[in-house]
């Protein structure tokens, strides 16, 4: 597919908007915080349902956010989360993070988190991010990275959900392994200035480990990903449903502990 073309892997599947609304600057931005003051102009790229985005929002008011995304949908979402929480600093538009339609120099902030690892073009993303913020200012990154994602007790299955999903997300133009190289993709895009760090979420309270197993179980035979898994030729429906099985029955494990670690950069422009 064309170098800046790229599927969105997850879809906007019930079991996915589980995950992503269950994010907060507090546990997804931590190594941005101490950047944020009240006043800023802040952009948000990828902020799907945005329960982050009313984070930064209510930290930088009276300042103002600016929330993009690709699916106008999922933009209708995240302005409902903004109404319930009485914010009216944010507005909302549909945007290509390869080609933003912003003057240079408009931000002091500019956020994206999880969305390099599902863009055809990760360093041209990093060059746009750069160009729209201010001198002085800050590009913020976040990325997952699914091949250093380890769990306990040890599961077949699970092992073959990792392989699976890396299939997948590749074929569809994207790099699940994006964490490991944000420091990389934001040298090569121009920043010198660079903080890179690393933060992981760790599921392994009963309560933990039976949301976690149990929206990726769904996601894996309900959601996007699961038809593009299939028409793509990476797995059959019964692997898939079998994964499924595995999830479940690691989110039973008494002593179940699932880490997801993150790559994130910090990039003075």
């Amino acid at each position: 597919m064309p170098k800046e073309t790229a599927v969105y892997t997850h879809g906007h599947h019930e079991s996915v908007l589980r995950s992503h609304r269950w994010r907060t600057a507090a546990n997804s931005a931590a190594y941005l915080l101490d950047e944020l003051r009240p006043g800023q102009a802040v952009l948000d790229v990828g902020c799907g349902p945005g329960t982050i985005t009313a984070d930064l929002a209510a930290l930088v008011a009276p300042g103002r956010v600016t929330a993009v995304d690709t699916i106008r949908e999922i933009l209708g979402r995240a302005a409902a989360v903004a109404a319930e929480r009485g914010l009216e600093n944010v507005e909302f538009t549909v945007a290509d993070v390869h080609a933003l339609d912003f003057p240079d120099d408009s931000f002091d902030v500019v956020h994206a988190h999880q969305v390099l690892q599902h863009v055809g073009d990760p360093v041209q993303a990093l060059r746009e991010m750069r160009r729209v913020c201010r001198p002085g200012g800050v590009v913020a990154v976040r990325d997952s990275d699914y091949a250093a994602m380890t769990w306990y007790p040890e599961s077949p299955g699970l092992g073959e959900w990792q392989e699976v999903y890396g299939r997948v997300a590749r074929g569809n133009g994207g790099e699940p392994d994006a964490g490991r190289r944000l420091l990389s993709w934001a040298r090569r895009a121009g920043f010198t200035d660079i903080t890179p760090t690393a933060a992981a979420w760790c599921f392994a309270t009963p309560e933990s480990r039976a949301w976690w197993s149990g929206l990726w179980a769904d996601r894996t035979t309900d959601s996007v990903y699961a038809e593009l898994a299939v028409r793509g030729g990476h797995a059959s429906a019964e692997q898939l449903a079998a994964v499924a099985g595995a999830w479940r029955a690691w989110g039973e494990e008494a002593d179940g502990w699932f880490m997801v670690p993150h790559g994130e950069v910090l990039c003075r422009a």
